[in-house]
């Protein structure tokens, strides 16, 4: 979430039973946490994780490291646990290539576009097979690999070190700075560095991109100008998919748009979708004719964007594709497990407060798929879930044969590009920010609620509302992922650990690892005088310690490991929120004192599981 506050603006006007009332009567009937983790894993899901489960394979316990004490969590600089060591790489400006530009401030418009983007998020490492750069390596193939990594958001006063762009090369540097970057990196001799590679590539808001699925080729994509789709914005979470592609996903897409023509007003579409005239301040619209909501020319070009989107990084050639059967909305990340049958499942949420949780699912076995020409992602249905009081849950299906849908759509392109208000119309669960999404080794589905301070209504047997804090929910699919009912429980109220060593706030960042660790990532005011972080929980157990914290101002965001899972990767977002006066991380050597956004490298000191 490129924010580091509350989303409290309400998007959702459908008036659809709020998840507040619906968890009032679910903690009305079961005390949930009332020991806090350890109470949780008693539940009915504590079943799928017994001892002849993921966790019985393990003789000592998951989580075995000393925690950054939360006296130490706190200053300009990070902390980690002493058992672990971090590097910093990549930092905002780094070349792609180790000939590449140099970064300098404020950057321009064609150096930018060379190098590492700002607002380092959701990231994937794609690990090499030797010279010959193949598809995939294994887990001896742990110390070379591409980064893919998603650049969220940056400010202009950040970028450029101005309140707002004086001409269309400052909009095209910010612009450049958005997006995505693909680096490859290596390991020698205990530190990581950028090497120079064919591979490595920009993706940034003026690539240019195509679309796929039941949305490709609409009216709703379409501009009078006729300009070429391009660019991707807010690439907020990921996901990564069997077949060996990268997903990005953008979020806050609707801040970039904007307009000085004070007779425009958005459409009730865009309206659901929060688009406004002043967007988040960044006044593209005045030089870059693509962002003024008010020029006929570009009236769709919005539609464009709030996609989750297709990259091949072992392929510097290849478009980025925009596939709209995930739907559009402000997608936080997409978490993807292979299913039943081999169908592909993909988890998302909706990062606004009030809205909701989605799941796709291919219409047959992936690998099937693609040997007949169809791709997994453009073939298949989307879903949206409803929660129900007695812990039970359905997925409503999105589609145009829906009655219902059939009288506000005319298409099920139509539908998919303005799918919040489908999911407005079946009665989904509006929720508390859905952010990020993961799936364990166990079957279980776990997704952040960062916060929502809109909440009204206490839910015993925590008062969390208004909900400034957030939870994490937690739930089993019927039929391997593929079904259309789920049972769910709450996993574990950020605000009860509060005033203890395993305070944290603002859940963001999730990732189940393959033996059933899950790592916590933080978005937001922390309590008890913490910088934002990042833990690491055993569900089994309740065990939960702090692997690692940030600087002043900034969040902890993005996670993805070797395939040893000797080395881990997350990252410093907006440190100082930019202010060099807060914080100059990460202790520039080159004279630069703003600070920068920046990749760390988590190794434990014993060469052992990050995590462990």
């Amino acid at each position: 979430m490129s924010k580091n506050n509350d989303d409290i603006e309400i998007r959702n006007k459908s008036g659809n039973r709020p998840f507040h009332e619906i968890i009032q009567s679910q903690l009305s009937r079961r005390t949930v946490l009332a020991g806090g983790l350890a109470a949780a894993s008693t539940g009915f899901f504590a079943g799928s994780v017994g001892a002849t489960g993921v966790f019985g394979r393990h003789k000592r316990p998951l989580v075995d490291f000393t925690p950054v004490a939360v006296a130490d969590g706190t200053g300009p600089v990070p902390a980690i646990s002493p058992d672990y060591e971090y590097q910093v790489l990549i930092p905002w400006g780094t070349p792609l290539q180790p000939d590449g530009p140099a970064f300098s401030y404020p950057p321009n418009a064609a150096d930018q576009a060379k190098q590492i983007g700002i607002g380092h998020d959701g990231m994937t490492f794609f690990p090499l097979k030797g010279k010959g750069h193949g598809r995939f390596g294994s887990g001896k193939d742990s110390n070379h690999g591409v980064l893919a990594i998603n650049h969220e958001f940056g400010t202009t006063q950040h970028v450029l070190g101005k309140a707002q762009p004086e001409s269309l090369d400052d909009v095209r540097t910010i612009q450049h700075a958005h997006g995505v970057s693909i680096v490859e990196i290596k390991e020698s001799k205990g530190k990581w560095q950028t090497v120079k590679s064919k591979l490595s590539r920009r993706i940034h808001g003026n690539t240019p991109v195509k679309f796929s699925g039941p949305a490709a080729g609409h009216d709703a994509l379409k501009n009078t100008a006729g300009n070429a789709p391009a660019g991707t914005l807010n690439n907020c979470a990921n996901g990564q998919t069997p077949w060996g592609t990268y997903l990005t996903c953008e979020e806050n897409f609707n801040g970039y748009f904007g307009t000085a023509d004070t007779a425009w007003t958005p459409t009730a579409e865009q309206d659901r979708y929060g688009v406004s005239a002043g967007g988040f301040g960044y006044f593209w619209h005045l030089f870059d004719p693509r962002f003024d909501l008010a020029n006929p020319a570009y009236a769709n070009e919005i539609n464009r964007f709030g996609w989750v989107v297709e990259i091949d990084p072992m392929d510097p050639k290849q478009t980025p594709v925009k596939r709209t059967a995930l739907g559009r909305f402000k997608h936080e990340a997409a978490a993807v497990v292979e299913g039943r049958g081999g169908r592909v499942v993909v988890y998302m949420g909706d990062d606004e407060a009030f809205d909701y949780v989605y799941k796709f699912v291919s219409d047959d076995n992936w690998k099937s798929m693609m040997r007949r020409g169809r791709h997994p992602l453009d073939h298949g249905k989307l879903y949206v879930a409803r929660f129900n009081d007695d812990g039970s849950g359905d997925w409503h299906e999105l589609t145009i044969d829906n009655p219902a849908l059939a009288a506000r759509f005319a298409s099920q392109a139509e539908l998919l590009t303005y799918v919040r208000i489908a999911g407005d119309i079946v009665g989904a669960t509006p929720m508390d920010r859905p952010e990020w999404a993961t799936v364990a080794p166990s079957g279980d589905v776990y997704i952040t609620l960062t916060n929502n301070s809109g909440r009204t209504t206490a839910t015993p047997p925590n008062p969390v509302a208004p909900n400034p804090d957030g939870h994490i929910i937690k739930w089993r699919d019927s039929r391997e992922h593929t079904g259309l009912t789920f049972k769910w429980e709450i996993f574990l109220i950020a605000q009860d650990t509060h005033g203890t060593e395993d305070s944290f706030s603002d859940p963001d960042g999730l990732w189940a690892d393959p033996d059933g660790r899950l790592f916590i990532q933080t978005d937001g005011g922390q309590k008890d005088g913490l910088n934002n972080q990042m833990l690491v929980a055993d569900p089994k157990t309740g065990d939960l310690r702090r692997l690692f914290t940030g600087v002043t101002l900034d969040e902890i965001t993005g996670i993805t490991t070797t395939s040893d899972r000797r080395t881990l990767f997350c990252n410093v977002q907006h440190p100082g929120n930019g202010n060099p006066a807060a914080t100059n991380f990460p202790a520039p050597t080159d004279g630069v004192t703003v600070p920068r956004d920046a990749t760390i490298a988590i190794r434990r000191k014993n060469g052992g599981i990050v995590g462990s």
